[in-house]
């Protein structure tokens, strides 16, 4: 098997004729593409009428695009029905573009610009550079050109440039050109390594081809020669920058091209072969010992299945589109014929194949750069540079420039643990493991048996990879990537490179999960002491800590399968934990971790947890603050290894208020939760803050709210509402309203407090309002006073879930106050507005409507999961208002494109919905208003 990435000097296209040359397999027949026959025929015919340039001109781009179109729709047809088929696709766009590009070379030197006798100096060479000179075209890549002249630009040449370039302008060809001499090549090609990089790739077209054969002996010789090493320096460094704008490899909108597992990982790896060996072509790399035969397989499968992805993307967008976004996912997976299967949607198991394929290119990538390490074309990694001393290793290892290598393989083979310590010994040296070492390990993963994995030092091997070295993740990653983290733990295969198409995770779930136990190292090490002062207390104290790495590990191994996870996975651990090595007693908690590793979260960010049901409920299930610790130290790493930005301070607050108070309930009894006890505190604390108040207006505060305001505001924002209640008060206008915007940075939110004289749906109103002005709620608090007044407390945040800048306050109070007297109506204005972004559509989330009367001791609890839009929260408060229902608070937990609002309510008469009948009444016109809504919001 040999890949199309042969650069020879011949010429496709010389100027006395017009013969064009496949590069290799084509997906449809060569005259279906381009029958240079028949268009040099229509050419010789249109030019037999006219003289003119201008006419000749106009008539040769009439043809051409009418050949490339015919020649698209064909190459796109055929891909229709081998959606796979790639390197035909990439060959067959290149064998189109030659025949527009020598065509229009032969019409402009030989039909508009004739040059009866030609100079010395009046030649040119045509020459395809980059990726189109390699002969690897998607859909929409550009087309580069070398104009190749012997000394200075003639005004022939200049003719002709011009007219040529004009041709493939109007054909809409995205073209990249430079004119240069053999000396200004040179001298380019030694000051930027783009320019050389693209002329490592050169392959003639038309015109000269002497011309283009002296270019290519004249780089190798003066050019390429002697500098391979700072070629591979230059070419890592570009790399290094480029994955570090694109993200990782893991993150779940990719980029095709330039992202990590990406195809130009692969192109560098090619680039780097060329300059170095001279190879034509990637499987050269075989007999010269940079592959094995198997490695090269993969090289090919990788690259024809990113080829395909990125062919797709482009015939879907018909423009060069790398960034493999969900919307697009969605499309790619069907046009490659994916289907879904048991539980899992389509998109989600072409993705699995995609990461796969991303992480099998890392692999290629280290195995090639330490061969060049081997033969010291590539500089020593910096930091062995700086450290010489080498560690000791233990028997049966040696050092291969810097690596840790195997020193015997049989010896090693014979003991199958030495597959685990290898890693082992890494971790306790601080050293990578040599790419040989990896591929025996790769090579033997069938000793990885029943026997092996029941092994008591085995098991002791890979806890302490885990528990003894200080950087598990190190150890993991390796041992994932290779396949023995799933050889070990079998149940681990099922969610490797597996994604969950959502906009709220931004790893695959094998990646989450080395991501969560990054973080418990972290903490365990001390460095988010600052952001993360409880959970670093808790582990300083010490919980379990083979408890906790064993659940993080397990947490979500159940993953993408038709049943609950938590539950499916709890059954999982129940098995996988004794096989660890774990006790009974150990095994349980593993167990109920895995199976309530959601509950804290849901806890904290879906229910009210200053109300004392919430609270109490939950310390039941926990039951003791060993668990708890456990507990509030997985959730927090569960949370902050779901992507880079998903953690925040209004997170923090609310888990550390619901472990406080229950770990409060559990030490000194339920009792101190009730609502007395808590508003008394309340009260003492508000009078000592408002020491300057008299005691008559400290009396009206205190008598004028009822039990579940106290326990539901902080101090903050209990003082701010009684200064904006004795401002209304005073103020004697019936109909007045006091409105505060403060940032509150304990919680990353903007506070938005509200007082005015009570009156149906004003609840619903400040929604719209907030809606119309771009605000997220994520809480929102309502209590109605005993002498007629609403107080209502909203925690905003803006498009990218932060505070609002102060300088944007005074507009947004503006806004509101407009909104809120009715000079805009809100549910008009939002119309325009409330639109799901393209990208974002492709995401299905069913909507489910809960009512419970058993989660608070005064409310129904109302949940809402559904599709999150801009003005969601508005139509729900509208529909809720409309039917009579008083919210007393809601709770907004977004996930990506999924929320659940949770609000908190009782009917006109201060009652629960007990009433099944009344229950679905309301669930059917809460349903009626998600759908046209949604309906709204695509339109």
């Amino acid at each position: 098997m040999t890949l199309p990435h042969k650069a020879s000097q011949a010429p496709v296209s010389e100027q006395t004729g017009l013969t064009l040359t496949p590069r290799g397999e084509l997906i449809c027949p060569a005259e279906e593409i381009f029958d240079s026959a028949a268009v040099m025929a229509q050419l010789s015919e249109a030019f037999d009428g006219t003289t003119d340039n201008a006419a000749r001109r106009n008539e040769t781009v009439r043809i051409l695009r009418d050949a490339q179109k015919a020649g698209r729709q064909a190459i796109a047809d055929a891909f229709a029905k081998r959606p796979f088929d790639a390197r035909p696709l990439t060959h067959s766009y290149t064998y189109l573009t030659d025949g527009l590009v020598c065509t229009a070379m032969k019409v402009s030197s030989e039909d508009l610009h004739p040059l009866a006798t030609p100079t010395q100096g009046e030649r040119i060479a045509v020459l395809a550079v980059g990726g189109y000179g390699r002969g690897e075209m998607a859909p929409s890549s550009d087309v580069d050109l070398l104009f190749l002249t012997p000394y200075k630009i003639t005004a022939w040449a200049e003719s002709v440039i011009e007219s040529m370039l004009y041709i493939l302008w109007d054909l809409r060809l995205k073209v990249g050109h430079a004119s240069r001499t053999i000396r200004d090549c040179l001298r380019l090609g030694a000051e930027d390594f783009t320019i050389r990089t693209s002329m490592l790739e050169h392959r003639f077209l038309a015109g000269d081809s002497q011309l283009a054969a002296e270019l290519d002996n004249r780089l190798k010789a003066e050019l390429f020669k002697g500098s391979e090493r700072e070629f591979i320096e230059a070419k890592l460094q570009e790399r290094d920058e480029r994955h570090q704008k694109q993200g990782e490899r893991y993150m779940v909108e990719p980029n095709v091209k330039e992202g990590k597992g990406g195809l130009r990982d692969l192109q560098s790896l090619y680039w780097i072969a060329k300059y170095i060996y001279g190879v034509q072509d990637v499987a050269e790399l075989v007999p010269l010992g940079l592959f094995t035969p198997e490695e090269f397989k993969t090289f090919v499968k990788a690259e024809d299945f990113l080829w395909a992805v990125r062919s797709h993307l482009h015939l879907i967008t018909k423009r060069p589109t790398e960034q493999l976004t969900f919307d697009l996912q969605v499309e790619v997976a069907d046009r490659m014929g994916y289907e879904d299967r048991a539980g899992r949607r389509a998109v989600e198991v072409f993705m699995q194949r995609y990461f796969r394929e991303a992480t099998y290119v890392g692999e290629l990538t280290r195995i090639f750069l330490t061969k060049l390490e081997a033969s010291h074309m590539k500089g020593e990694a910096l930091l062995e540079r700086i450290f010489r001393r080498r560690p000791r290793v233990k028997a049966g290892y040696k050092v291969v420039h810097g690596r840790l290598d195997v020193a015997d393989t049989d010896v090693f083979l014979a003991d199958k643990l030495n597959l685990l310590r290898l890693f082992e010994e890494g971790l306790r040296t601080g050293m990578l493991i040599h790419p040989d070492a990896m591929r025996l390990v790769t090579a033997n993963l069938n000793l990885i048996d029943e026997d092996m994995r029941e092994n008591r030092e085995a098991q002791r091997i890979f806890l302490d990879l885990m528990l003894k070295h200080g950087n598990p993740e190190r150890a993991l990653r390796r041992m994932n990537e290779l396949g023995v983290l799933s050889a070990f733990l079998p149940e681990f295969e099922h969610i490797v490179a597996m994604m969950q198409f959502n906009m709220y995770h931004s790893y695959t779930v094998d990646e989450h999960t080395i991501q969560c136990i990054i973080n418990l190292a972290q903490i365990e090490r001390g460095e988010l002491i600052e952001p993360l002062p409880l959970v670093s207390s808790i582990l300083k104290v010490g919980v379990n800590r083979k408890v906790l790495y064993v659940a993080l590990l397990l947490h979500d191994i159940a993953k993408g399968r038709p049943e609950d996870h938590s539950i499916l996975g709890a059954q999982i651990a129940r098995k996988v934990a004794p096989r660890l090595g774990l006790n009974k007693a150990d095994s349980e908690t593993v167990e109920w971790l895995v199976r309530y590793h959601l509950l804290m979260s849901d806890m904290a960010q879906k229910r009210d947890i200053s109300d004392p049901r919430t609270v109490r409920d939950f310390a039941k299930a926990v039951k003791t603050v060993k668990r708890l610790d456990l507990l509030t130290v997985l959730t927090v790493c569960d949370i902050r290894g779901v992507g880079p930005n998903t953690w925040n301070n209004w997170k923090a607050t609310l888990l550390r208020a619901l472990h406080a108070e229950t770990k409060r309930a559990l030490e000194t009894g339920m009792e101190d939760l009730n609502r007395a006890n808590r508003g008394t505190e309340a009260k003492k604390a508000l009078r000592n803050a408002l020491s300057d108040w008299s005691k008559a207006d400290l009396k009206i505060e205190t008598g004028r709210h009822y039990p579940p305001y106290w326990q539901g505001l902080n101090l903050p924002t209990q003082i701010e509402f009684a200064e904006m209640l004795r401002m209304l008060e005073h103020s004697g206008d019936a109909g007045g309203m006091e409105i505060r915007l403060h940032p509150d940075e304990d919680r990353d939110a903007t506070r938005a407090c509200f007082a005015m004289g009570d009156h149906p749906g004003i609840f619903a109103r400040i929604a719209g309002a907030l809606a119309l002005v771009g605000a997220n709620v994520v809480d929102a608090r309502s209590y109605t006073t005993k002498d007629g007044y609403v107080t209502d407390a909203f925690w905003i945040q803006d498009a990218e879930g932060h505070p609002f800048e102060a300088s944007r306050l005074p507009r947004l109070n503006q806004m509101i106050q407009k909104t809120l007297k009715g000079e805009v109506v809100a549910r008009d204005a939002l119309k325009s507005r409330d639109k799901i972004k393209k990208r974002e559509r492709a995401f299905n989330v069913p909507t489910h409507i809960t009512f419970d009367n058993d989660g608070s001791e005064i409310y129904t609890i109302i949940e809402v999961d559904t599709r999150d839009r801009p003005g969601l929260l508005f139509d729900l408060t509208r529909t809720l208002a409309a039917a009579n229902v008083y919210i007393a608070n809601a709770v907004i937990a977004t996930y990506g494109e999924q929320v659940v609002d949770t609000f908190y309510v009782k009917d006109m008469f201060g009652l629960k919905y007990h009433s099944e009948s009344k229950q679905r009444t309301l669930e059917t016109k809460l349903r009626k208003a998600i759908t046209e809504g949604a309906e709204r919001a695509v339109s």
